[in-house]
């Protein structure tokens, strides 16, 4: 039965540095908060997702903060499938920066658009007007001027952290090619 092949998907988790991209990736996999900052170099995890009834085996690439100098390369667009995009609701210039990394990354990939979620994190901090930088509804016109999905999270209450690769997962599937509209037929016929 279809629905019980196994489908492999990557994902990379992009931002700036210290917007909580790491404790988004370890509370969804291992079920559990970091509270310690340690700067990533790189790590990939791996977990099975069921999506509408399909599994999935995610790798899950936990990559390092981003800034607007890095350099998105092709370990950032080939064989990804798609992006969590992550800011911090307390930082305006993390959510500049991921229109800046999704603009390099389609520019990259030669593309678009690209299946990605935006995600503002640590909702979790206090609610001072001075705290968060981001309101809700600016990350939400973003993400619709681009075609993608947002969802704001706290990896430290665990609110919303699965629904982030859900949301990935379908914005994926959206653009896989079984689910495009067929191209019209062209009415030229070669004889």
């Amino acid at each position: 039965m279809p629905g019980d092949i196994l489908k492999k998907r990557k994902i990379a988790v992009l931002g700036s540095r210290s917007v909580g991209k790491s404790s988004l990736v370890i509370q969804f996999v291992e079920d559990h908060f970091v509270d310690a900052y340690y700067p990533t170099i790189e790590s990939t995890f791996s977990k099975g997702i069921n999506y509408k009834g399909v599994e999935y085996d995610c790798d899950i690439i936990d990559t390092a903060g981003q800034d607007e100098y890095s350099i998105i390369n092709s370990k950032h667009a080939i064989g990804i499938h798609g992006y969590v995009l992550v800011y911090s609701v307390a930082s305006r210039n993390s959510f500049d920066m991921v229109q800046i990394i999704y603009d390099k990354i389609v520019s990259y990939c030669g593309t678009q658009s690209i299946p990605c979620v935006i995600v503002g994190a640590k909702t979790d901090l206090p609610k001072s007007p001075t705290l968060r930088q981001v309101p809700e509804p600016v990350a939400k016109e973003f993400a619709e001027s681009i075609g993608a999905s947002s969802i704001e999270t706290s990896a430290k209450q665990n609110v919303n952290v699965g629904k982030v690769f859900e949301l990935c997962l379908s914005e994926i599937e959206k653009r896989s090619p079984r689910n495009q509209e067929p191209p019209p037929s062209s009415k030229c016929l070669i004889m």
